[in-house]
């Protein structure tokens, strides 16, 4: 019986434990809704441009590109350019 009495009373320490937990996950919780709500919005977004239409699929690579690092960006244009070249795409 004594088992069960102290399972019924944690200890300080378990008790903060578990409400740290607890606090973790609903933070997480409420984040992934978060960012499901702004996914939502971007895929409106998206939606919108391409009823004014412009095209959704040059849309996300010019995000993608400006999200890069300028010198990175040169340098997978360089790389991209050269292989073109040797393959006579260009």
């Amino acid at each position: 019986m004594a088992t069960s009495a102290a399972v019924k009373e944690d200890e300080p320490a378990t008790r903060f434990a578990k409400d740290q937990l607890r606090s973790i996950i609903e933070r997480i919780e409420r984040l992934e809704e978060e960012k499901k709500t702004i996914s939502d919005d971007i895929r409106d977004v998206y939606a919108e441009s391409k009823g004014n239409g412009f095209d959704v699929k040059a849309l996300r690579a010019i995000i993608r590109l400006r999200k890069q690092d300028p010198d990175e960006r040169v340098e997978q244009e360089t790389i991209l350019e050269t292989y073109m070249q040797a393959l006579g795409m260009i």
